[in-house]
Order: structure tokens, then sequence, then C-alpha cells
């Protein structure tokens, strides 16, 4: 009985010496699904450097892209889950969820939501040559001209691929998706006149805009944005239609709650007036969360996004 409490005495001693470790304990990796250069990797590492500040220790920046974010967020899924492999959160993950036929790990549970850092609306455009000065227009030609637009996405089932697909199922119309390889190409080929409209990320399509590069048609923000008060919501014209995209935070699926609420309030933290600053000069608007709102809102963009794939019977990669 002696040995046996002391045994229970020592395990206990263990477990209160390793609840009591500060976090974080060793480095932190943030973990960007997406290659170094774009608006993800950006935000990535405006977060990371924050976050490094409040931890008091460097926060390492990881990209690991690959099949649309899959690869990377598989790799958080698969990481110990004690907090120190955070995932950058966009868009990308809600609509990989409902395209993959088989996606190697579970987007609710294998991945904890920590919170929302920025949002952003897309922005339909067109070049600045094209006859369409208003999405009115667009829309009645397109009525008129079954399958005689198109539109250019980075590949079937991303998140241009469904905005158009969304529009087609609430305007009526039948724009031709014209999938490439992402990249520059979708904004090069509007331009050259070779695709007649762009569904973009406000956070690409801005600095063309205000070059006078693209004419933007609408945001597909219920309201009107702050980056671009002038330019009409897609609601104002067809009632319904709202793709907003985002980035956040996520972490390992399993890690305690303790430490993911701890990372949710350093990250309002980071949401500090210069980062704010940075972050609605790239188009967003910054938006912390709780982890619970996240995962909601997580969940509430997968069940739209699985409604636009039923009704337009696009086939699952």
């Amino acid at each position: 009985m002696y040995y046996a409490r002391f045994a229970l005495l020592g395990l206990w001693v263990v477990w209160a010496s390793a609840s009591a470790q500060p976090f974080p304990s060793k480095q932190v990796r943030l973990v960007t699904p997406f290659p170094p250069g774009g608006s993800a990797d950006v935000i990535a590492r405006i977060a990371g450097q924050r976050l490094g500040e409040i931890f008091g220790q460097p926060v390492l920046v990881e990209n690991r892209p690959g099949a649309g974010g899959v690869v990377g967020s598989d790799y958080v899924a698969k990481q110990p889950p004690d907090g120190h492999t955070l995932l950058l959160v966009t868009g990308a993950y809600p609509v990989s969820a409902v395209m993959m036929k088989a996606l190697p790990f579970d987007p609710l549970n294998d991945i904890a939501m920590v919170s929302l850092l920025t949002s952003y609306p897309f922005v339909i455009s067109v070049a600045p040559g094209s006859p369409f000065k208003s999405l009115g227009e667009l829309i009645a030609y397109a009525k008129a001209h079954p399958g005689k637009l198109n539109y250019p996405s980075g590949g079937i089932g991303t998140v241009h691929h469904l905005s158009g697909e969304l529009f087609n199922t609430l305007a009526g119309t039948d724009l031709t998706h014209i999938p490439y390889r992402g990249g520059n190409a979708l904004l090069t080929e509007t331009l050259a006149g070779r695709t007649d409209v762009l569904f973009e990320a406000m956070t690409l399509s801005i600095g063309q805009i205000q070059a006078g590069r693209l004419r933007p048609l609408a945001v597909t923000s219920k309201e009107r944005w702050k980056a671009l008060p002038d330019t009409p919501a897609v609601h104002e014209t067809l009632p319904g239609y709202e793709v907003i995209s985002f980035i956040g935070i996520g972490v390992t699926g399993g890690t305690p709650a303790s430490i993911v609420h701890r990372l949710s309030r350093d990250l309002q933290k980071a949401l500090d007036a210069e980062t704010v600053e940075r972050l609605v000069e790239l188009g967003g608007e910054p938006r912390a969360s709780s982890p619970e709102e996240m995962r909601r809102f997580i969940q509430t963009e997968i069940d739209k996004w699985r409604r636009v794939v039923a009704e337009r019977n696009i086939e699952r990669q």
C-alpha cells in the first residue's frame, strides 16, 4: 500500500510539473499551406511576428504547400497536440472539406480552431475595356447569351470556381468556367480579354483596381466594403449572394482547451493598432473570435459550399 501511494504521488508530481510548464516551452511553428509570396503568406508572417513578440521568442513560419492547402493542413493535424504547431486556415479550407472525396483528416476535429484574424470579400471585376459598367448589365447580357461569357479559376473546386457557380445559381446565368493552374493566370487572362469576368479575393484585386487595371463591378460582401466604398455589393443587385474569404489560426486537434484559449487571447492581443492597419491596407477587415465562434463559422462555410456543389452537380475530386 505504501509503495502504491508513493507511486501515485510520483505520478501526480510529474503531471503537476508538466502542467505547470510555461507555454510555449519550445519552438512554435506557424504552418501556411501555400507557397511563399501570396497574400496568405504575407498575413502569416504578420501574425507570426506579433505572436513571437507576445511569446518572447520567434515564431517560425513554415510553408507546406500542396493540394489546395490539404498537405499543410494534414501535416498539422498529425502533430503532437501541445499547441506548438499552428495552422493558417484560409477560405480554401472549407472548400477542400467539401470538394475532396477522401480528406485525410477531419476538418472540424483533427484541427482545433483558435481565432479568426481577418476577413475579406471577393471582387467581381472586368478589364477596363469591357463593355460592362455594372453588375446588372453583366447579368442581363449573360441571361440573354447563355454560355457566351466565361470566368477563370485556379482549378476545379477552388473558391474562385465555386464563387462563380454560386453566382450562376442565384443569377440564373450560365457563365462558363475556365480552370487554370493558379498563379497570375487568372488576372493575365482577364486583362488580355481571353476571359470575361474575374472573381478574385479583395487582397489580390485591390492593387490592380487602384492602378486602373481592373474595373470593379461589385464586392461579394452583403454590405459595401471599406476598402472600395464606391463599389456596390453584389447583394444590392443579387440578394442572397455572399462570398467572404478569411484567414484564421488553428492548432492540432486534441490540444488542451487551456492552451487553445490561451492562443486565442494572444491572437486578440496581436491585433494591435499597427497590425490592424496593415491588414486593412491588404483589403481585409480584422476580426478576432473565440475558438467556438471560429468553429461555427467554418461549419457554416462547409454547409454553404456543400449546397453549391450539390446544386451545380460539381464532381468532387
